[in-house]
Protein backbone atom coordinates (compact mmCIF):
# COMPACT_ATOMS: atom_id res chain seq x y z
CA UNK A 1 0.00 0.00 0.00
CA UNK A 2 1.23 3.19 -1.32
CA UNK A 3 1.57 5.98 1.37
CA UNK A 4 -0.89 8.21 -0.30
CA UNK A 5 -3.55 4.89 -0.06
CA UNK A 6 -2.25 4.62 3.17
CA UNK A 7 -3.36 8.04 4.21
CA UNK A 8 -6.37 8.12 2.30
CA UNK A 9 -7.61 5.20 4.03
CA UNK A 10 -6.67 6.85 6.94
CA UNK A 11 -8.34 9.82 6.10
CA UNK A 12 -11.82 8.25 4.91
CA UNK A 13 -11.98 6.59 8.35
CA UNK A 14 -11.64 9.66 10.91
CA UNK A 15 -14.38 11.68 8.08
CA UNK A 16 -16.96 8.26 8.54
CA UNK A 17 -16.02 8.65 12.13
CA UNK A 18 -16.70 12.34 12.68
CA UNK A 19 -19.87 12.00 10.23
CA UNK A 20 -21.29 9.39 12.53
CA UNK A 21 -20.78 11.80 15.82
CA UNK A 22 -22.61 14.67 13.61
CA UNK A 23 -25.33 11.97 13.11
CA UNK A 24 -25.81 10.95 16.11
CA UNK A 25 -25.47 14.86 17.77
CA UNK A 26 -28.21 15.64 15.20
CA UNK A 27 -30.53 13.03 15.89
CA UNK A 28 -30.44 13.72 20.01
CA UNK A 29 -30.88 17.65 19.19
CA UNK A 30 -34.46 16.53 17.14
CA UNK A 31 -32.18 18.00 14.26
CA UNK A 32 -31.76 16.61 10.33
CA UNK A 33 -28.09 16.07 9.36
CA UNK A 34 -28.20 18.35 6.82
CA UNK A 35 -28.74 21.32 9.05
CA UNK A 36 -25.04 21.03 10.32
CA UNK A 37 -21.95 21.76 7.29
CA UNK A 38 -18.87 20.03 8.78
CA UNK A 39 -15.49 22.75 7.95
CA UNK A 40 -12.55 20.48 8.08
CA UNK A 41 -9.91 22.69 9.59
CA UNK A 42 -6.95 21.83 7.50
CA UNK A 43 -3.56 24.20 9.11
CA UNK A 44 -0.78 22.72 9.21
CA UNK A 45 -1.59 20.12 6.93
CA UNK A 46 -0.28 19.69 3.50
CA UNK A 47 -2.39 20.57 0.39
CA UNK A 48 -2.41 16.60 -0.91
CA UNK A 49 -4.16 16.01 2.44
CA UNK A 50 -6.96 18.68 1.08
CA UNK A 51 -7.10 16.97 -2.07
CA UNK A 52 -7.47 13.32 -0.69
CA UNK A 53 -10.73 15.40 1.85
CA UNK A 54 -12.31 16.73 -1.65
CA UNK A 55 -12.05 13.26 -3.34
CA UNK A 56 -14.11 12.00 0.01
CA UNK A 57 -16.54 14.83 -0.70
CA UNK A 58 -15.53 17.37 2.18
CA UNK A 59 -16.81 20.63 0.35
CA UNK A 60 -15.62 23.10 3.17
CA UNK A 61 -11.63 23.36 4.47
CA UNK A 62 -10.57 26.21 6.99
CA UNK A 63 -7.22 27.69 7.49
CA UNK A 64 -6.18 29.98 10.21
CA UNK A 65 -2.45 31.33 8.77
CA UNK A 66 -2.20 33.10 5.04
CA UNK A 67 1.34 32.20 5.25
CA UNK A 68 0.25 28.22 5.08
CA UNK A 69 -3.25 28.69 3.40
CA UNK A 70 -2.14 31.11 -0.02
CA UNK A 71 0.03 28.64 -1.60
CA UNK A 72 -2.55 25.46 0.00
CA UNK A 73 -5.41 27.47 -1.88
CA UNK A 74 -3.52 28.34 -4.95
CA UNK A 75 -2.30 24.44 -4.96
CA UNK A 76 -6.03 23.27 -4.78
CA UNK A 77 -7.74 26.08 -6.91
CA UNK A 78 -9.02 23.38 -9.33
CA UNK A 79 -11.14 21.76 -6.50
CA UNK A 80 -14.38 22.02 -5.70
CA UNK A 81 -13.61 23.87 -2.36
CA UNK A 82 -15.26 26.41 -0.16
CA UNK A 83 -12.42 28.14 1.84
CA UNK A 84 -12.86 29.83 5.67
CA UNK A 85 -10.49 31.65 7.09
CA UNK A 86 -10.50 31.20 11.18
CA UNK A 87 -7.28 32.20 12.43
CA UNK A 88 -6.89 35.98 14.09
CA UNK A 89 -6.42 38.65 10.76
CA UNK A 90 -3.79 41.00 10.69
CA UNK A 91 -4.38 44.15 8.41
CA UNK A 92 -1.27 43.32 6.24
CA UNK A 93 -2.41 40.09 5.55
CA UNK A 94 -6.16 41.01 4.57
CA UNK A 95 -5.11 41.50 0.52
CA UNK A 96 -3.55 37.59 0.54
CA UNK A 97 -6.81 36.77 1.83
CA UNK A 98 -9.67 38.16 -0.15
CA UNK A 99 -8.13 36.51 -2.73
CA UNK A 100 -8.48 32.93 -2.05
CA UNK A 101 -11.15 32.59 0.98
CA UNK A 102 -14.73 32.46 0.13
CA UNK A 103 -16.00 33.67 4.18
CA UNK A 104 -13.50 35.25 6.94
CA UNK A 105 -14.64 33.63 10.15
CA UNK A 106 -12.80 36.10 12.68
CA UNK A 107 -14.08 39.54 11.75
CA UNK A 108 -13.81 41.34 15.30
CA UNK A 109 -12.87 44.80 14.62
CA UNK A 110 -14.06 47.78 12.54
CA UNK A 111 -10.00 48.63 11.07
CA UNK A 112 -10.19 44.70 9.55
CA UNK A 113 -13.92 45.43 7.71
CA UNK A 114 -12.24 48.58 6.41
CA UNK A 115 -9.71 46.45 5.30
CA UNK A 116 -11.40 43.50 4.03
CA UNK A 117 -14.07 45.45 2.19
CA UNK A 118 -11.75 47.32 -0.32
CA UNK A 119 -9.73 44.39 -0.77
CA UNK A 120 -12.43 42.25 -1.82
CA UNK A 121 -13.69 45.43 -4.21
CA UNK A 122 -10.26 45.74 -5.91
CA UNK A 123 -10.42 41.80 -6.51
CA UNK A 124 -14.21 41.58 -7.44
CA UNK A 125 -15.20 39.02 -5.51
CA UNK A 126 -18.13 39.08 -2.44
CA UNK A 127 -16.11 37.73 0.63
CA UNK A 128 -18.56 36.44 3.70
CA UNK A 129 -18.22 37.69 6.70
CA UNK A 130 -18.79 36.28 10.85
CA UNK A 131 -18.60 38.19 13.37
CA UNK A 132 -16.29 36.46 16.05
CA UNK A 133 -17.97 36.75 19.30
CA UNK A 134 -15.13 36.36 22.31
CA UNK A 135 -17.18 35.48 25.46
CA UNK A 136 -14.38 35.48 27.53
CA UNK A 137 -14.43 39.77 26.71
CA UNK A 138 -12.66 41.55 29.34
CA UNK A 139 -13.18 45.05 30.05
CA UNK A 140 -11.44 46.36 26.90
CA UNK A 141 -13.96 44.18 24.55
CA UNK A 142 -11.67 41.79 23.26
CA UNK A 143 -11.29 38.13 24.05
CA UNK A 144 -7.94 36.23 24.57
CA UNK A 145 -8.27 34.36 21.07
CA UNK A 146 -9.28 36.99 19.00
CA UNK A 147 -13.32 38.12 18.64
CA UNK A 148 -15.08 41.24 20.32
CA UNK A 149 -17.96 41.18 23.31
CA UNK A 150 -21.08 40.77 22.85
CA UNK A 151 -21.55 44.12 23.60
CA UNK A 152 -20.16 45.13 20.43
CA UNK A 153 -21.76 42.45 17.66
CA UNK A 154 -24.45 44.84 16.27
CA UNK A 155 -22.44 47.68 15.69
CA UNK A 156 -19.59 45.40 14.00
CA UNK A 157 -22.45 43.53 12.11
CA UNK A 158 -24.24 46.97 10.37
CA UNK A 159 -20.50 47.56 9.38
CA UNK A 160 -20.05 44.45 7.85
CA UNK A 161 -23.72 44.67 6.00
CA UNK A 162 -23.20 47.92 5.09
CA UNK A 163 -19.39 47.44 3.77
CA UNK A 164 -19.00 47.15 -0.05
CA UNK A 165 -17.79 43.51 -1.33
CA UNK A 166 -18.55 41.99 2.44
CA UNK A 167 -21.88 40.12 2.92
CA UNK A 168 -22.89 39.14 6.40
CA UNK A 169 -23.36 35.62 7.25
CA UNK A 170 -23.27 35.49 10.87
CA UNK A 171 -21.47 34.81 14.10
CA UNK A 172 -18.46 32.35 15.74
CA UNK A 173 -17.65 31.50 18.87
CA UNK A 174 -14.43 29.32 20.42
CA UNK A 175 -15.21 28.01 23.82
CA UNK A 176 -13.65 30.32 26.02
CA UNK A 177 -11.04 29.11 28.34
CA UNK A 178 -11.38 31.82 30.74
CA UNK A 179 -14.27 33.81 32.39
CA UNK A 180 -18.16 32.50 33.20
CA UNK A 181 -18.32 30.20 30.58
CA UNK A 182 -14.59 28.11 30.85
CA UNK A 183 -15.72 24.63 30.79
CA UNK A 184 -18.99 25.25 29.99
CA UNK A 185 -19.32 24.74 26.26
CA UNK A 186 -22.59 24.26 25.66
CA UNK A 187 -23.69 27.37 27.96
CA UNK A 188 -21.28 29.35 25.74
CA UNK A 189 -22.58 28.03 22.53
CA UNK A 190 -26.45 28.36 23.51
CA UNK A 191 -25.31 32.24 24.35
CA UNK A 192 -23.76 31.98 20.91
CA UNK A 193 -27.17 31.38 19.69
CA UNK A 194 -28.86 33.91 21.41
CA UNK A 195 -27.17 36.67 19.65
CA UNK A 196 -27.64 35.29 16.19
CA UNK A 197 -31.30 35.24 16.95
CA UNK A 198 -30.77 38.65 18.28
CA UNK A 199 -29.07 39.76 15.03
CA UNK A 200 -31.83 37.74 12.21
CA UNK A 201 -34.20 40.63 13.58
CA UNK A 202 -32.04 43.13 11.40
CA UNK A 203 -30.07 40.95 9.08
CA UNK A 204 -32.39 37.74 8.32
CA UNK A 205 -30.01 36.16 6.62
CA UNK A 206 -27.02 36.88 8.61
CA UNK A 207 -27.98 32.89 9.50
CA UNK A 208 -24.69 31.44 9.84
CA UNK A 209 -23.44 30.04 14.00
CA UNK A 210 -20.16 28.56 13.44
CA UNK A 211 -19.45 26.57 16.74
CA UNK A 212 -17.91 23.34 18.62
CA UNK A 213 -14.61 21.74 17.31
CA UNK A 214 -13.47 18.34 17.46
CA UNK A 215 -13.74 17.91 21.32
CA UNK A 216 -17.30 19.86 21.60
CA UNK A 217 -18.93 19.31 18.67
CA UNK A 218 -22.12 17.69 19.99
CA UNK A 219 -22.37 20.38 22.57
CA UNK A 220 -22.15 23.01 19.50
CA UNK A 221 -24.83 20.83 17.67
CA UNK A 222 -27.05 20.88 20.62
CA UNK A 223 -26.89 24.68 20.93
CA UNK A 224 -27.92 25.46 17.23
CA UNK A 225 -24.61 25.41 15.69
CA UNK A 226 -24.66 25.31 11.73
CA UNK A 227 -21.54 24.87 11.15
CA UNK A 228 -18.62 22.60 13.11
CA UNK A 229 -15.01 23.28 12.66
CA UNK A 230 -13.29 20.05 12.91
CA UNK A 231 -9.50 19.26 12.65
CA UNK A 232 -7.78 17.20 14.90
CA UNK A 233 -10.53 13.94 14.82
CA UNK A 234 -10.21 14.24 10.77
CA UNK A 235 -6.71 14.55 9.98
CA UNK A 236 -4.85 13.56 13.65
CA UNK A 237 -3.06 15.27 15.79
CA UNK A 238 -1.18 18.45 14.50
CA UNK A 239 2.64 17.80 14.24
CA UNK A 240 4.46 20.62 16.44
CA UNK A 241 5.98 23.00 13.73
CA UNK A 242 9.08 23.74 14.77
Amino acid sequence: MTNLQGRTAELASNLAAVEERITAACEAAGRKRDDVTLIVVTKTYPASDVRILSGLGVRHVAENRDQDAAPKAAECSDLPLTWHFVGQLQTNKVRSVASYADLVQSVDRAKLVTALSKEAVRAERELGCLIQVALDAGADGRGERGGIGPGGVEELAARVAEAPGLRLDGLMTVAPLTGEYAGRQQAAFERLMDLSTHLRVAHPAANMVSAGMSSDLEQAVAAGATHVRVGTAVLGVRPRLG
